[in-house]
């Protein structure tokens, strides 16, 4: 009869999920994951399989997480504006202060088009992004919030795309104040 584990799955790749986003995939050696998430190598191999596969769970795991807190404060804003502003708010101040960045950001910079795996994750994250903010853009278009001036799915490839250049600054000594001037520019051009 085999043992039971000893660690819930969702704590310690949530765990595992905080090494590889502050230190990357390639800095990130075993040891720093066994020490981390606090079990054994073994177990580690066990649950997750090797150092990829455990990666390419937490990659699934922050886009949960991520996905969760976009939605839950974005459908807590009463206007598309405020939605919009928040997005551009979590990104430049920080995710309870942790400005590692995106993480799919992060692995689509270290992993480039060399891993099909990780870049098929990165790229359906993306697309969800995308249209999770065109809908936003869309509803602030029907509500007379924003300019119907242009098409909602281009504004949110646009945005989207600024969203991505912010989460790379944030990684950088560049100015919070910076940061902001991009989102106001962006958030004027939607009201234009």
């Amino acid at each position: 009869m085999g043992r039971s584990k000893e660690f819930e799955e969702n704590t310690v790749l949530q765990k595992a999920m905080e090494v590889f986003w502050q230190q990357g995939y390639e800095k990130t050696s075993m040891s720093d994951l066994v020490e981390h998430m606090g079990i054994h190598r073994k177990s580690i191999y066990d649950t997750f399989g090797d150092k990829h596969a455990l990666y390419l769970k937490v990659i699934d795991h922050y886009g949960e997480f991520s996905t969760a807190k976009f939605k839950a404060e974005t459908l807590r804003a009463k206007t598309s504006y405020q939605a919009i502003q928040y997005i551009f708010d979590y990104i430049i101040e920080g995710n309870e202060n942790k400005h590692y960045g995106c993480l799919f950001v992060n692995a689509t910079t270290e992993f480039g088009p060399w891993d099909q795996e990780v870049l098929e994750k990165t790229e359906n994250a993306f697309s969800h992004a995308e249209n999770f903010i065109a809908e936003i853009i869309k509803k602030g278009q029907e509500d007379g919030e924003f300019s119907p001036k242009y098409d909602n799915e281009l504004l949110a490839e646009i945005l989207h795309n600024s969203l991505i250049g912010l989460r790379v600054l944030v990684k950088t000594p560049a100015s919070k104040e910076r940061m902001h001037k991009i989102a106001n520019f962006f958030l004027d051009l939607l009201s234009d």
